[in-house]
């Protein structure tokens, strides 16, 4: 027996749209959750939701997908794939040749230019979680609560998408490699984190809520020690 495609799974179209994806996916994981539904319920059903909407619910994953459908082979891994663009990326980043400028004033750019904006990207993010968790805590099954905090999380991948572009406006000096390693990964938690708690809004799965704050609370700590680290650099050359 052939083994169901992602979108058979999701009864869609190859053809079909993200928000046609997402729509489906939605009213499916509805129909065989226990808390919405015990009469359809099945734990066998979502898994297999959750795995399809996983792949081409993410349209980066979908391209890969689709180009091992057209090539009959198993698809490649996309997250070790985006894993490896980010070291790669930053090894870039470290080992970008200097220029002939003077260290301080290079510091005095990144500190302004790069940090400091992105800090800000990284306080909006963090400091508004719990107050939207608390909001949804009210009725998770209610569409408007959730479309509430879906549009959150849009904010949010906003603001990191902003902060992103700030990070690699401009090398990093040799001087702040600490601080640019704690942003770099406290950037990649929070990343990680709204996938984790997008992946919730639409399977109501509490394990991806639990993983999303958890990355929440890790990268939380990350921006702490980049402060404390820029604090201790701008002193020392102060």
């Amino acid at each position: 027996m052939t083994k169901p495609t992602h979108y058979e799974i999701l009864k869609v179209s190859p053809k079909a749209t993200q928000a046609e994806i997402k729509r489906a996916y939605r009213q499916l994981v509805k129909l065989f959750h226990p808390d919405s539904n015990q009469a359809s319920a099945s734990h066998d059903a979502t898994t297999q939701l959750n795995m399809a909407y996983e792949v081409i619910g993410d349209p980066q994953r979908r391209r890969s997908y689709d180009r091992t459908l057209q090539l009959e082979q198993q698809a490649a891994n996309p997250v070790e794939a985006r894993q490896r663009q980010a070291a790669s990326a930053h090894h870039r980043y470290r080992s970008a040749h200097q220029s002939g400028q003077d260290i301080d004033a290079q510091l005095h750019q990144w500190l302004h230019h790069v940090y400091t904006p992105v800090d800000r990207c990284l306080h909006q993010v963090l400091r508004s979680l719990q107050p939207e968790l608390n909001q949804l805590a009210a009725d998770p099954f209610d569409d408007e609560l959730m479309e509430d905090f879906q549009a959150y999380l849009e904010d949010c991948e906003t603001l990191l998408a902003q902060a992103r572009r700030l990070f690699q406006s401009m090398p990093n000096p040799a001087n702040v490699a600490g601080i640019a390693a704690n942003l770099y990964y406290c950037l990649n938690q929070l990343g990680d984190a709204i996938d984790q708690l997008t992946y919730f809004t639409l399977n109501y799965h509490e394990s991806y809520l639990h993983t999303g704050q958890e990355m929440f609370r890790i990268a939380a700590g990350l921006r702490r020690e980049a402060q404390q680290a820029a604090r201790h650099l701008t002193q020392s050359c102060g």
